[in-house]
């Protein structure tokens, strides 16, 4: 590895990871392992809740198009999305940069990018390694890892054992900002069997590039969530990543109940009306791919939904009714969507 250029980006991205510095964090970096202090963070009791990720296949975006500030932002919604989702605070983020040969301008977007994700996110960048493999890596190419690591107080994680979720339970949605960090090898497709320029404007309504568009960094709902855990009446969340609404929402639900989403409920975002077309995609095969407009699910009482639902838009987010829990009888689908033929491709 080019010693020179590792410890110039060392030094480049000090500041960067100071910036995020919160109770409980030391972010100096340069020593073998990160520390953090649980007391000092104000915990008594704590359960520590992990979470590992990558972007995918996104990174090819940014390596095409020379952007690479978002995926940083992409890298740590993927790991804090899933912390927070069971009542946890995420505490502290590291990260795993992997590349042919180190280019600092780069790495030091990327960790930019990072860095501004922990910022979001509450939490400190308190390490991470970059490593120089020629031999797995070629050209421009690298590769990136997350790893979070939050904490919530004894008994309060969720979903909620003293309140299961149940049969006349309402499904709040909070809405996504683009595609997120999935489907990306789908949208790679498309984009070479329509010889599509990443640099021209973009095929569904948007000012952007269609590079630019697809590179919009995932949403970090942590502080919307967290405004919503402290409400007292969450039962359940659901991060709605790969498998969609379809195969991340049974993740919360006991076996003994199921959730109707009507997709009407809220207005899905023009990029899907176009992968719907541009593939064609079948509407079921959209929804266990993409999350169609919705990137947090949060389950509750349907006497707490005006509550909880002015607690998670305290940050701006848009949030949606957008079904309800029901009995499973045997056989039934965990999830049934109704009106998923507003996903149906334009064949005109």
């Amino acid at each position: 590895m080019d010693i020179a250029a590792g410890e110039a980006l060392v030094d480049a991205i000090k500041p960067l990871a100071r910036a995020t510095a919160r109770a409980g964090a030391d972010t100096a970096l340069g020593g073998f392992g990160g520390l953090f202090d649980l007391q000092a963070a104000g915990f008594r009791d704590p359960i520590l809740v992990a979470a590992t990720d990558g972007v995918g296949t996104k990174l090819r975006l940014a390596i095409d198009t020379g952007h690479h500030d978002s995926v940083g932002i992409d890298l740590v919604a993927m790991c804090v999305n899933d912390i927070v989702v069971q009542g946890a605070q995420p505490l502290f983020f590291l990260d795993y940069f992997a590349t042919a040969k180190l280019d600092p301008t780069v790495a030091e977007a990327v960790i930019r990018g990072i860095a501004q994700g922990c910022q979001q996110a509450g939490c400190a960048l308190i390490g991470g390694e970059t490593a120089e493999m020629p031999g797995m890596y070629h050209g421009h190419d690298y590769d990136l890892a997350g790893f979070a690591v939050g904490a919530a107080e004894r008994g309060q994680t969720l979903p909620r054992a003293e309140s299961p979720v149940q049969p006349g339970d309402v499904v709040l949605g909070i809405a996504t900002n683009g595609l997120h960090s999935n489907g990306f090898s789908l949208v790679h497709k498309l984009i070479a069997d329509h010889g599509l320029d990443l640099a021209a404007t973009a095929p569904f309504p948007t000012n952007q590039s269609l590079g630019t568009a697809l590179l919009a960094p995932t949403r970090i709902y942590v502080q919307p969530s967290l405004a919503g855990v402290a409400t007292g009446k969450v039962k359940a969340f659901a991060h709605i990543t790969g498998g969609g609404l379809m195969e991340n929402i049974p993740r919360a639900l006991p076996a003994s109940t199921m959730a109707r989403i009507d997709i009407v409920r809220w207005p899905v975002p023009p990029v899907f009306d176009w992968l719907a077309a541009a593939g064609p995609v079948a509407p079921e095969d959209m929804l266990r791919t993409f999350n169609c407009g919705i990137g947090m699910v949060a389950i509750v009482a349907a006497a707490d939904a005006d509550v909880v639902t002015a607690a998670l838009s305290s940050y701006g987010d848009s949030v949606y009714h957008i079904g309800s829990i029901t009995a499973r009888a045997s056989g039934q689908p965990a999830v049934a969507i109704e009106n998923a033929a507003i996903l149906k491709p334009d064949q005109e």
